[in-house]
């Protein structure tokens, strides 16, 4: 029996919620799963005044995965940051361990001409960012904020990295990428910071046990360029904290829309899963947000939590049929497609998926 945590969280979090809710109703019959469901972010301020109820806390301790909405919104942008939404993202990360973020990138070719992109640059594009995700200057000490004896504001975070945070993730990197195509760029700044002077030797002491794995290294500031330049060479992309943050979501942009990426943060044991659009307040409630970033998440945690690769791969191919047959989502949709709401489209993503598992 799997045990999953169901966070619906904030802003569009419950509509696309739903929409994976289809999608575990049709499992119910392959796969025992016990779901339970808490409160993170915004919605958990409003109900418990807490960021990250220890309710939350509980119910993921005990959990195999956790599946998650979005959290954050301009309404509790007000409260001090260290009771804003997105503390209680990072709570249930640092409380669950979870040190490596997985941001997977592969373009469906009947949306290719929807990208920022020329068609012929992103062709064969496939890549995979796997991040850091607890050191660097999110989580480095000392930080703060202060003022000088001049009375002259001043801020600081720091950079830090140990040599075994680097190695875990760097782990993951090569693991992923012998099931690929057996290539990792690990990107820094080795130029210029001590800490990632380190990266770059840990990473390369590493792979050495991956005689099988090609690996470059890359500053951060060519990489940015050149996932613009040439997606397609890139296959695993292995990131520090900050860089990966801003990498990722610069890597999302070439696809047709925010709202198709999924992302897991996978830790020793437990796994959170969510999209990574975020909250979208300004489309909530309009029943026109994009369920697949939701979907191909909990295609994810079918692969990596619950070991299920087979109906991970059928729920992909189920999303892939839809997008194929012209149904879309506002935010991908074009001349001579099908618009449906955010419903409609998980309903035909449900009922591909049940024939396939079925057949």
């Amino acid at each position: 029996m799997y045990k999953l945590l169901i966070i619906e969280g904030d802003g569009i979090g419950p509509e696309i919620m739903n929409e994976a809710r289809k999608i575990l109703s049709i499992l119910s019959d392959k796969i025992p799963i016990s779901i339970e469901e808490s409160a993170l972010g915004g919605s958990a301020i409003d109900a418990f005044g807490s960021p990250f109820p220890e309710e939350t806390k509980e119910k993921g301790q005990v959990s195999d995965a956790v599946l998650l909405g979005a959290v954050g919104g301009s309404k509790w942008d007000s409260l001090p940051i260290d009771q804003r939404p997105e503390k209680g993202l990072l709570g249930i990360r640092k409380t669950l361990e979870l040190y490596a973020n997985i941001r997977p990138l592969d373009i469906f070719t009947e949306l290719s001409s929807a990208s920022s992109l020329k068609p012929e640059v992103i062709k064969n594009t496939s890549m995979i960012v796997i991040r850091e995700l607890t050191g660097d200057v999110y989580f480095g000490e000392p930080r703060g904020k202060d003022v000088d004896n001049d009375g002259v504001r001043k801020a600081f975070n720091t950079m830090v990295y140990s040599e075994d945070e680097i190695k875990r993730v760097t782990k993951i990197a090569f693991e992923i990428a012998r099931k690929r195509r057996k290539k990792v760029c690990s990107v820094d700044k080795a130029n210029v910071l001590e800490s990632m002077v380190l990266w770059r030797e840990v990473v390369t002491e590493l792979s050495k046990e991956y005689p099988d794995i090609e690996l470059d290294h890359m500053y951060v500031d060519n990489v940015s360029m050149a996932i613009i330049q040439r997606p397609a060479v890139f296959d695993v992309l292995l990131t520090p904290n900050m860089f990966g943050d801003i990498l990722s979501d610069e890597m999302s942009a070439i696809g047709s829309s925010l709202g198709l990426m999924p992302s897991a943060s996978l830790g020793y044991e437990k796994a959170l899963y969510e999209p990574i659009h975020g909250s979208a307040p300004d489309i909530a409630g309009k029943g026109i947000a994009n369920p697949i970033g939701m979907i191909l998440s909990l295609a994810m945690m079918l692969e990596f939590s619950f070991k299920h690769e087979k109906i991970s791969k059928i729920l992909k191919n189920a999303v892939g049929k839809t997008i194929s047959k012209g149904y879309r989502t506002k935010d991908i949709y074009t001349e001579g497609t099908e618009l449906l709401s955010t419903s409609e489209i998980g309903d035909k993503i449900a009922k591909y998926f049940k024939e396939e598992l079925d057949s």
